[in-house]
């Protein structure tokens, strides 16, 4: 039997070099950071559209036109611009004069219940061409709509959407303007607009930094603003924590 010298056994034991710690136990060490994406899921957090929900995805968006609707859109957990919503099967949308179906032009009380840092929408607008001459025509820089944030302490604070900084119609042809103050953030077809005028689809998002994000939110209300043709409507909100 060969012996070791003992000076080398309690290098062995000082260094950690014997017998390796349980995976379970190295995993459960406090000194150990969550991964990244771990804390970039963690930041986020959605808001529940669908019990104000007035529309389903599959159904046509008031054009009459066959198959003009948001099927296409994926449901569940989407990360669209490195933003992460949570897409259900309806949606919230506001009226306008030439819809074929009524339409509120407000909706109160999509509930929130917490504070955030940033809100994150995902909307985009019917009816609204920023071209003189075109059908639907609305002036840029024309407010269609807003979301009115409530706190708790009884104050409020206003979101404004606005064509061609913040949204633009939802159907479009390459080269179409895109937005100035938003992104585009998801595109797509339906068969409607593709069969009507060769055109897609494509939804945005805006990002509204909360001027309180260490209040509570109790609820968000959505808003048509004016007497346009505009029919804005929004997809899903998505919250971010600091």
């Amino acid at each position: 039997m060969t012996h070791r010298p003992f000076w080398l056994l309690a290098c062995v034991t000082v260094l950690g070099l014997g017998t390796a710690a349980p995976a379970a136990d190295r995993l459960a060490s406090p000194g150990l950071a969550p991964a990244p994406a771990a804390l970039a899921d963690k930041k986020f957090s959605y808001v529940d559209l669908q019990p104000k929900a007035n529309q389903k995805l599959m159904d046509i968006f008031g054009s009459g036109i066959e198959g003009d609707n948001l099927a296409s859109l994926p449901k569940g957990e989407q990360t669209l611009e490195g933003v992460k919503f949570q897409i259900g099967q309806g949606l919230v949308r506001l009226g306008s004069k030439v819809l074929k179906e009524l339409k509120p032009d407000r909706v109160d009380g999509i509930e929130v219940g917490k504070a955030f840092a940033k809100l994150h929408l995902l909307h985009a607008t019917q009816y609204a061409n920023a071209e003189e001459g075109m059908a639907f025509y609305i002036p840029e820089d024309t407010l269609i709509a807003k979301y009115e944030v409530h706190y708790e302490d009884g104050e409020t604070e206003t979101i404004p959407v606005v064509l061609g900084k913040d949204v633009r119609g939802w159907w479009f042809a390459p080269g179409d303007k895109g937005v100035t103050r938003g992104k585009v953030a998801w595109v797509g077809e339906n068969e409607g607009a593709k069969r009507t005028s060769g055109k897609q689809i494509r939804l945005f998002l805006g990002t509204w930094e909360n001027p309180h994000p260490t209040k509570r939110v109790i609820v968000i209300d959505y808003v048509k603003v004016g007497d346009t043709t505009a029919a804005p409507f929004c997809v899903a909100m998505t919250l971010e924590e600091k």
